[in-house]
């Protein structure tokens, strides 16, 4: 069975409310980025990746111009040998960047595709864990006003969150210390409060705030300091009181290898939809089981929730502020702060296409 065509569309999908954080500013919309992949006998895997507003355009285009040209008669099962073709492809003006988006999406495809035709949900065909995944609120929330934070809290508690996600990154460490603090008081002692600082301090901050924030019980500090800095954030691990979450902006395997093995972080955060996609991001789990350390995931949670699911080193599933639920058919529900992964063949992920015929880039 040989890959017969390529299609893809980029979307931009308002957001229900402006969205902040410390280094995007604010955000009004993403970009979704979608591939089909069908074969001679017209099986079909979808894949997709997103943006937090621009690049979708340019996404396409390489799938279109640069990757689907070479992708036309390969074998459809030989994911492997179909991934390094378009690493090495495009590894020149790549190595991250555009490219690993394109080429994220094209793999979940061909996973798609493969557990489709193996009539098996994709957590089982890699492996097959645990189906119930524990999940948390991921609020993008930096520029609330203290009542809007507390207000979006008790909705996601009614929702059936037991873990809860919050910017931090004001202009004063203080102001987060108040807002960290009010948030820990509605929540009680045992829901778990994470902070997401987005790249938004320097590693002396970075200690800083960790050690500050440390005594309102915060389960991990997620992104202190900008990814490039490898050796800030083994002094924010060492020097700092928290627990580091980071990977988010790290788009390679070997960013990953040299973040965990030199000791930069506790739970590895991979996002399938800009690592490389499922083979990459299984391989990651892989480096931090071998590191005794549990995985997270960023984005795209109807997606993450099969590679959880899937590893028996899997921490906590965010439920992304960038939520398709309005665009597809089978929204995941949240109980008693668990997530199911689905038992239908792939990833079970269908979009409503007449939704998003409108909505194109």
């Amino acid at each position: 069975m040989t890959i017969t065509s390529v299609n893809s569309e980029s979307y931009r999908i308002q957001l229900p409310h402006v969205l902040t954080d410390s280094t995007h500013g604010e955000m009004r919309s993403f970009e979704l980025i979608c591939v089909r992949i069908q074969d001679n006998l017209g099986n079909e895997g979808l894949g997709y990746t997103y943006t937090v507003g621009s690049g979708g355009v340019a996404i396409k285009k390489i799938i279109d111009i640069d990757l689907k040209p070479i992708l036309i008669n390969e074998e459809e099962n030989l994911i492997e040998k179909i991934w390094k073709k378009m690493w090495w492809h495009l590894h020149y003006v790549g190595r991250g960047g555009l490219p690993i988006f394109a080429i994220s999406a094209i793999d979940i495809a061909l996973w798609d595709l493969k557990c489709k035709k193996m009539n098996l949900p994709l957590w089982i065909a890699l492996g097959g864990c645990n189906s119930k995944v524990a999940a948390y609120a991921g609020g993008i929330d930096l520029q609330f006003s203290l009542d809007e934070l507390l207000a979006q809290t008790e909705e996601n508690l009614k929702k059936g969150f037991k873990a809860i996600k919050m910017k931090v990154g004001r202009r004063m460490l203080s102001e987060d210390f108040e807002r960290v603090s009010e948030v820990r008081n509605l929540l009680g002692p045992d829901i778990h409060l994470m902070i997401d600082a987005n790249m938004g301090w320097s590693v002396d901050q970075a200690i800083k705030a960790s050690n500050v924030l440390s005594d309102l019980n915060v389960y991990w500090l997620e992104e202190p300091t900008i990814p490039d800095d490898l050796k800030g954030y083994c002094r924010i691990e060492k020097e700092g009181s928290l627990p580091v979450a980071a990977g988010e902006n790290l788009h390679t395997i070997y960013e990953f290898k040299n973040l965990i093995s030199e000791g930069g972080v506790t739970f590895p955060e991979p996002d399938v939809s800009n690592c490389g996609g499922i083979t990459v991001w299984m391989k990651i789990a892989k480096i931090a089981e071998s590191h005794n350390l549990n995985v997270t995931s960023h984005g795209v949670h109807d997606l993450h929730v099969h590679l959880l699911a899937a590893i028996p080193n899997s921490s906590l599933l965010e439920i992304h502020g960038f939520g398709l639920d309005e665009y597809i058919k089978h929204p995941l529900p949240i109980r008693e702060g668990f997530v199911e992964a689905p038992h239908i063949p792939g990833h079970g992920v269908e979009f409503d296409w007449n939704s998003l015929n409108s909505l194109k880039n």
